[in-house]
């Protein structure tokens, strides 16, 4: 019996499942389920082109953010501000980034990264540009509004970016590395951007990062893309499992954002991201080099040194946290939050205390001891993703990235208040004495975090059925006591 040419055949289905498997699978509309897609296959250049431009805009944010880390002393002294007009700065930013955090991943999810990630690009070069020509505070403080609306639409841009076009067994790799990348932005605001200021002047160096914001406002628009090329579907990302899914139904925001904080895990996740990167972040953000410079007496290049020593050791500890965090989630909070918080306790007490000016080792190992910080308030995310359901994970995300910024700009503002009541309120002023003083008013905000941290803790255990209530516990001792004794 002749064979058949079936060639042809086998070559229509073969375009076939390509074309099914290029195409996602969609769900009817009345469907309230998400229905999971997966990535249109993309050039790697294009892949990673986009990335790349999105990381850099992530990294330009982060030196933004920190501009005026380097340069406080100078904006002092420019602005004839004192400690509590200085920390102003720093605190209006913060509580704007961390207002916007909410409506921004509501606005990414309605018109994807690449207009949020432009117009936070503008805000922000237009937020330098005011700051390189304001003349007074007020004109000031309306720069850093600018700067953190645009700063906050940044990173959720970029990490939308990498869940959308990356393969899902790729994305939390991506994660990282767009982490740790863009963390690196903080060592251009503490070298590049203070030798460029104290070489020429506060317009030009501020003007520079507006060009800055400027290039890469177009960089974004004309790169980044919403989504990759085939595909035609909104999309969100379910952290748990890395799962691309369409959208077909929205959530109501308030509802979302009750249940997610009546969650003990989202209390206790917010909780963990409030006690454990603040110090850190003010020091970093706003009062660690002036401390270093005026107060312990360093060299601007030696307190660069120790700032650095903070961005890269948190670079290389990062890692370290996220794996013991993913190798043990029923133990995140005894062996790696609260213990990570004591250690920038000592440390700091170990400073403060110390008589005269600390060692440059101690400093070193303080800078080491606030680097973990980053690190460990990354393990408020996972607590998070594991107990949120998909549909509500990105407002859980919002309550808890609030927690760390809010602690952070209470810290600014108390150490700036306590500098203006100890009589240090200005450059001029400024003594170690007064600085070691003003440091212990972070002490509140840890024990109120780890109080907090601890009783949540036992709050989500029981929740998960890991543990009794008390009541119960209690309950079970006296029936037991009471039980009848058989000889």
């Amino acid at each position: 019996m002749p064979r058949r040419d079936t060639s042809d055949g086998a070559s229509a289905r073969r375009d076939t499942l390509e074309r099914t498997a290029r195409t996602p699978r969609r769900r009817n509309r009345r469907s309230e389920g998400p229905v999971t897609i997966d990535p249109a296959p993309v050039r790697p250049w294009r892949l990673w082109l986009v990335w790349g431009v999105g990381v850099a805009a992530y990294m330009l944010s982060v030196t933004n953010r920190t501009s005026l880390s380097a340069v406080g002393v100078d904006a002092a002294v420019r602005f004839d501000a004192d400690a509590s007009t200085l920390s102003m700065f720093a605190v209006i930013q913060l509580f704007v980034y961390g207002a916007m955090q909410i409506p921004v991943g509501v606005l990414l999810d309605r018109f994807g990264a690449r207009p949020i990630i432009t117009i936070g690009m503008f805000l922000m070069a237009a937020g330098q540009l005011v700051m390189a020509f304001a003349p007074d505070v007020g004109t000031a403080i309306v720069a850093r509004i600018l700067l953190g609306a645009g700063d906050a639409a940044i990173f959720p841009s970029v990490l939308r970016v990498v869940a959308v076009w990356f393969p899902t067994r790729q994305a939390p790799f991506m994660v990282q590395l767009t982490g740790i990348v863009g963390q690196s932005g903080q060592l251009l605001a503490i070298l590049p951007i203070a030798a460029l200021l104290h070489a020429t002047s506060w317009t030009v160096a501020f003007g520079t990062l507006a060009g800055l914001g400027v290039l890469f406002t177009v960089l974004t628009f004309a790169v980044i893309r919403n989504r990759p090329p085939g595909r035609d579907a909104d999309v969100s990302v379910d952290t748990k499992t890395g799962a691309i899914r369409a959208v077909t139904s929205s959530a109501d925001l308030r509802q979302g954002f009750t249940e997610s904080w009546a969650h003990p895990a989202t209390r206790l996740a917010f909780w963990s991201h409030f006690t454990t990167p603040f110090s850190g972040t003010a020091f970093v953000l706003l009062w660690g080099f002036p401390f270093l410079t005026v107060g312990e007496g360093l060299t601007p290049a030696m307190a660069s040194l120790v700032f650095s020593v903070y961005v890269v050791a948190g670079m290389v500890i990062g890692p370290v946290i996220g794996a013991l965090s993913s190798r043990h989630p029923m133990r995140r909070s005894r062996m790696l939050v609260l213990p990570i918080i004591a250690v920038q306790v000592v440390a700091w007490l170990a400073v403060i205390l110390w008589p005269g000016p600390a060692p440059l080792w101690l400093l070193f190992a303080l800078a080491l001891a606030l680097s973990t910080g980053g690190p460990a308030s990354m393990i408020g995310f996972d607590h998070a993703r594991t107990h949120n359901p998909s549909h509500r994970l990105s407002t859980a995300t919002g309550i808890v990235n609030v927690g760390g910024f809010l602690a952070a700009l209470l810290a600014i503002l108390f150490i700036g208040i306590a500098m203006d009541a100890l009589g240090a309120g200005t450059p001029d002023t400024y003594s170690l004495e007064a600085f070691r003083l003003a440091f212990l008013t972070q002490l509140p905000l840890w024990a109120l975090g780890a109080g907090f941290i601890v009783f949540e803790r036992k709050r989500t255990r029981v929740h998960l059925g890991l543990d009794e209530p008390r009541r119960r516990r209690k309950r079970d001792a006296h029936d037991e006591r009471d039980a009848p004794r058989h000889d």
